[in-house]
C-alpha cells in the first residue's frame, strides 16, 4: 500500500528552521517510515496537534492519516513539539 507524503504549510516552516544534517536525517527516516507509517508510530495521548507521531532521534514528526495520504501536521526537537 503506497501513502502519499503531504505537509502543511507549518509543518514545511519547520523543516526549514533545522539544520541541514537534520533535515537529511528526517527526511529519510520519513521516506522510509511513509511505506507502512502505523508500524513505527505511537498513537498521542492528546490529539489536538496531531493523531500520530514518529520518534526520529530527538526529533518528532506528528501526522495524521487520510485515506492514502500521510499529513506531516510538525515536525520539531521532542522539547518544543507539544508545546503548542
Amino acid at each position: 500500500m503506497s501513502y502519499k507524503l503531504l505537509y502543511t504549510k507549518t509543518a514545511y516552516n519547520d523543516i526549514k528552521k533545522l539544520d541541514r544534517i537534520a533535515k537529511k536525517r528526517i527526511g529519510k527516516k520519513i521516506e522510509e517510515y511513509s511505506k507502512d507509517p502505523l508500524l513505527n508510530s505511537k498513537k498521542l495521548t492528546n490529539s489536538t496537534i496531531g493523531t500520530y507521531r514518529w520518534r526520529i532521534g530527538n526529533y518528532r514528526v506528528v501526522f495524521d492519516l487520510d485515506n492514502k495520504n500521510i499529513v506531516i501536521l510538525r515536525v520539531g526537537h521532542r522539547r518544543e513539539i507539544y508545546k503548542y
